[in-house]
């Protein structure tokens, strides 16, 4: 089928709008979740900073659908929702209401208003549906077990990537910033790596011009530590890099202070690399502690030291955690998982069987 046929307005039963230009995790979860859905029932984006390939129709004609039929809106912001009840009090769209939640605090006033003219909810863990009012069915995010997997020849890949292929690499993925923890890490790495001489790490992710100073100190202590060539900030870099250099790691840390899911470790375990990261999230939901990484206290370099030591130590438990990683999500976090339970409520919306 052609994206012009999945757009035909006979064929569109649900829209997943995106009212934000700029990459963010929302939007990433609208790009990688619409083309597994397509295959299960009719399904379109709207809005802007869209890839050109993913089904798509503009704002204009999702608000003139015809009203021949009662169609899904899938809501994951506020502004979303609030388009969505005026498409369908105001321009008398046949929209039925559906919200994700993926946020782990008290909402706001409106946003609870918001929430309480919706038809469904989706909460992405049990953490995010305790702060809603009502009863939603809760759905955990998945990753495409096919675009990540384990590499075939890491070292070969280390390679190609301009690594050393000798190092114990570790990761750490997304925005620059507090929230991250990545000072945390820096400050756990500047403890840990005089004990460890092959261990690196290497940060990936844009920094903003308000976090400039942020990242530009921790830079400075490690270089100041001797430790420059060993604590890298890459920068952002393209996406299909980033999935690249999952492959080539070691060992992956997400130690973030506060986080709404986090797909991160996700996407680092079914590349095949054990996972430390804080209780915060969905991630004691998506981490087996001993298993498949390391679950930390929030907020705590001490702890995140430790860990770091115990897993640069043993270069056998971390092949080991790294395939049980890898079976992990297989199992539990294939993203097809994800689009079928979310398409069941679609359905159930429809009226459908």
């Amino acid at each position: 089928m052609t994206e012009r046929d999945m757009t035909e307005p006979s064929r569109i039963e649900v829209v997943a709008p995106n009212l934000k230009r700029r990459l963010s995790g929302v939007t990433a979860t609208v790009v990688r979740l619409i083309p597994v859905q397509a295959r299960m029932i009719g399904i379109v984006a709207t809005g802007p900073g869209l890839p050109p390939d993913l089904p798509h129709i503009p704002l204009a004609r999702a608000a003139t659908l015809p009203r021949d039929r009662c169609r899904v809106w899938h809501a994951r912001r506020n502004t979303e929702m609030a388009l969505g009840l005026i498409l369908r009090h105001v321009l008398r769209r046949r929209y039925r209401l559906l919200f994700t939640s993926a946020a782990q605090r008290r909402h706001t006033g409106f946003t609870r208003w918001l929430i309480r003219r919706q038809e469904a909810l989706i909460a992405t863990s049990p953490q995010a549906a305790s702060y809603l009012e009502r009863p939603a069915t809760v759905i955990l995010h998945g990753v495409d077990t096919a675009v990540f997997h384990p590499a075939a020849d890491r070292i070969a890949l280390r390679r190609e990537l301009g690594l050393d292929p000798d190092a114990v690499l570790i990761g750490c993925f997304g925005r620059v910033r507090a929230q991250k923890g990545v000072d945390l890490l820096v400050e756990a790495a500047l403890q840990v790596f005089p004990r460890h001489p092959r261990a690196q790490l290497l940060f990936s992710g844009r920094i903003t011009q308000d976090n400039r100073g942020f990242a530009d100190a921790l830079i400075a202590r490690a270089n100041a530590a001797g430790l420059g060539d060993r604590i890298r900030f890459l920068g952002e870099i393209p996406w299909e890099r980033v999935v690249r250099l999952y492959r080539a790691l070691d060992l992956f840390a997400a130690p973030a202070r506060w986080e709404g899911f986090g797909l991160t470790p996700l996407e680092a375990m079914a590349s095949g690399v054990p996972v430390i990261a804080a209780r915060v999230g969905a991630y004691e939901t998506l981490i087996r502690d001993g298993e498949t990484g390391t679950l930390i206290p929030r907020d705590d370099a001490g702890a995140l030291a430790a860990a770091l030591d115990r897993w640069l130590s043993d270069d056998a438990a971390r092949a080991t955690a790294g395939r049980a990683a890898r079976a992990h999500v297989e199992a539990n976090h294939a993203i097809e998982d994800e689009a079928a339970a979310i398409t069941a409520v679609y359905r159930q919306l429809l009226g459908q069987p």
